[in-house]
Order: structure tokens, then sequence, then C-alpha cells
């Protein structure tokens, strides 16, 4: 059996292993996404702090604000009315208005989403760039590399790629904890997740992959799972439900008339604000239509989730009305797990030090890919039949047999 599991885990690794590491490699990076983009693109991403305001600090913005934005871009031919607005999180961020996209020509083409940014003090718009318009200039860096994260910038059709990596890296890592196993004594178990001085490159690539494996592969299911999940959530959510409950995610409508005069963006921010008085709203989605309600995000203090936070308050568009919540502090069973799964996958449920880790874990797929050619590589080739060396020569073949001897039950019972 163990040959078997040891042979998917070779092919696995073969056939996923670029694909890995440029999701690895990108993780990394897009963990920090928000600091580095605002780093690069000061003028874009940046104003200067309100008078009396450090800035840094936590913006909490008034709904009249919130409303003056929207009607400002609304009224502008150039821009007109958008589909949701992200609201300045610190002093010194600014508001992002986010424009519907069109449709696709074809599953495999990226979609494009047009983003204006305004000032929240004097509601100048500052600039706008296309998100998901590949380029490396630096307003479309990052961007890019969270498209080639979430989707390889392929649009639905690369999101399905994905999830199946997703699965491939679940297998990968149950696999390779097989093939890792020891046994059962100090001595085997301590050789199992150490990597020790000397040898050659092959030994020291080997004991490598396995000990890295053997720390890492705990977050790795984590970030296989959830991805799966992100990517293709009809795939995972039964397993979830037969296990523990959760709530179906129906769309919400208006409970008033479609004749009935509309509130503006402003009224549903003070909505939600109200019913969650501690937090911070993050965004407010638009409704497109006559029959669709404000959908508005909001941070709970406490929230494993940081940043836009995971609390979502669907506010009737004509009387204000609060229609439904989800909340992650009150959810249970399933939902209660559902709700983990980001701020799991990006670190960020453990603060500073939980993505520091997954921006370590995320260049591990690389040191296994390179660490796994080496020693399959080396062993895949067949030694050439020859008569046993001596004096020096026997002396310098001793560490490859060593090496060798030491592996053989590894690699090939």
């Amino acid at each position: 059996m163990k040959p078997l599991i040891r042979t998917l885990h070779l092919w696995a690794g073969l056939i996923f292993g670029t694909i890995l590491v440029l999701q690895g490699l990108t993780g990394t990076v897009i963990g920090w996404r928000h600091e580095l983009d605002a780093w690069l693109n000061p003028g874009l991403l940046q104003v200067a702090p309100p008078a009396g305001a450090q800035a840094g600090a936590e913006a909490r913005p008034a709904p009249a604000q919130a409303a003056a934005v929207v009607a400002r871009l609304a009224g502008d031919p150039a821009y007109g009315r958008p589909d949701t607005l992200f609201l300045p999180e610190v002093h010194g961020d600014v508001y992002v208005a986010w424009y519907r996209p069109e449709k696709p020509d074809a599953s495999w083409t990226q979609g494009v989403t047009r983003q204006v940014m305004v000032d929240p003090a004097s509601l100048a718009v500052l600039g706008e760039r296309n998100w998901g318009e590949a380029g490396l200039a630096r307003p479309l860096l990052m961007p890019t590399l969270f498209h080639l994260h979430r989707y390889l910038m392929a649009g639905e059709a690369g999101k399905l790629v994905i999830a199946v990596q997703g699965v491939a890296l679940l297998l990968l890592t149950l696999t390779g904890i097989v093939v890792w196993w020891p046994k059962l004594t100090v001595s085997a178990f301590w050789h199992a997740i150490t990597v020790r001085r000397g040898g050659n490159w092959p030994k020291f690539s080997f004991q490598l992959h396995r000990a890295a494996g053997f720390y890492v592969a705990p977050v790795l299911l984590v970030i296989a799972f959830s991805g799966v999940y992100f990517n293709a959530p009809d795939w995972v959510t039964p397993a979830i439900r037969a296990v523990a409950p959760l709530a179906k995610n129906d769309k919400v409508t208006n409970a008033s008339a479609k004749e009935a005069p509309r509130i503006d963006a402003g009224a549903a921010m003070a909505a939600a604000q109200a019913r969650y008085p501690a937090g911070r709203v993050s965004r407010i989605g638009l409704p497109a239509k006559l029959e669709q309600p404000y959908e508005v995000r909001v941070r709970q203090p406490g929230e494993l989730r940081h940043g836009a936070g995971a609390t979502r308050v669907s506010v009737d568009a004509g009387s204000g009305a609060v229609l439904r919540t989800i909340d992650p502090l009150a959810a249970r069973g399933g939902d209660w797990f559902v709700s983990t799964l980001y701020p799991l996958h990006t670190g960020e449920a453990f603060g500073m030090a939980g993505r520091i880790l997954i921006s370590v874990v995320g260049v591990t797929p690389l040191l296994f890919f390179v660490t796994g050619l080496v020693v399959w590589t080396k062993f895949r080739r067949k030694p050439a039949k020859r008569k046993a060396p001596g004096g020096k020569a026997a002396r310098q073949a001793a560490p490859v047999a060593a090496f060798a001897a030491e592996q053989a039950p590894v690699l090939n019972d």
C-alpha cells in the first residue's frame, strides 16, 4: 500500500507542482496586498488624514459622507452610480467605488472591474484603475498578482482549475503524511523531523523535504480545504452540512413596495450602525434592481476576520428596515466553521504572527518542488553495473552508498 501512496504523491507533485508554486508565491505577496498596494500607489490610495486625526488610526466615516460620495459619483456622467462603495479603514485611506463589471465573453476570460478612488475630505476623484486587467505597472501589479492567485487570470475557468489544485494539495499533504510516517520509536521519529549536518545534496534535500512537510502539513491542509471552499463551495458544503448545521444563504429581497421612495447609502449605513453600534462599516453594496436591498458589511470587535469583517446586514432599500443579519460572533455549527475559513486562510485569525506564518508557508511549495525533484532525479537513475571500487574511490562512494541504504526502505518498501 505504501509504495502506491508514494507513487500517487510523486505524480501529484509532478503534475501540480508548478501551479502550486505559483499559488504559494503569489499568496505570500497578496497576504500583504493592502499595505503593498498603498505603498506602490500613494497618490491613488492615500490622502492626508483629517485635521486632528492620526494617520493609521481607525476611521469611522459618517453616513452623510458616504452618501455624499455616492451622490458625487452618480451625478457625474464620467462615473455614474457605483455598485459597491468601500469605506476608509484607517485615517489616510480613500473611498474606493467599484462598478459592476461587464460579463466576460468566455469562461476563460478574466473579468475587469472599474475602481474609482475618492478623497474623503474634498470628494475629489484621485484616479481610477481596472481591477482585473493584467499589467506590471504600479496600479495594476497587486491586482494582477491577486487574480493570478484567485483565477490564474482566466476567469471562471481559472477558478475551477484553482479548485482542482486545492484538491491536489489536499491529496499531496495527506499522502505526504502517510509516506512520512516513521516507525514508532523515538529515534525514528527524531530522524523524521530533523535535518542533520553532513551528507550530500540529495540526502540533505530528502531530509529537508521530509522534515519541512511535517511542520507545515497542518497549515497546508487548512489552506487547501479553504481554497477549495472559496472556489467550488458546492464540492464541500455537503460534507460540512453532514457534520454540522449550515444555514442556506438565500437571496434577500425588499419587503417594501417597488414604488416606495428609495433611501440613500447613508441611511442604509446608519441602519447597520444602529444594529451593530460597536462595529465599523467597511463597505456598502448598492442595489442594482428595485427589489434588491442594500448589503452593508461591518466588522465587529472580536471578529476573526480583520479588514472588512464578516458581519453582513441586509437593509430594505425602501423602508430602511433590517431584513437579515449574518453575524459571525453568533454563528454556530457549520456557519461558525465557514466563517473561520477566510481568516485562517490568510492567517489574520492570529494577528500579525498568523499572517507571517502564512507568508512563510507560501514559500514551501517551491521548497518541496525543488527538493522533491532532486530526490526523484537521483533515485530514478539506475546505477550502472561496475566493479566494486577500491582504495580512495571506495571512500568517496561510501557516503552515497550509505544514503542509498538509509533511504531504501523509505523509497522502495
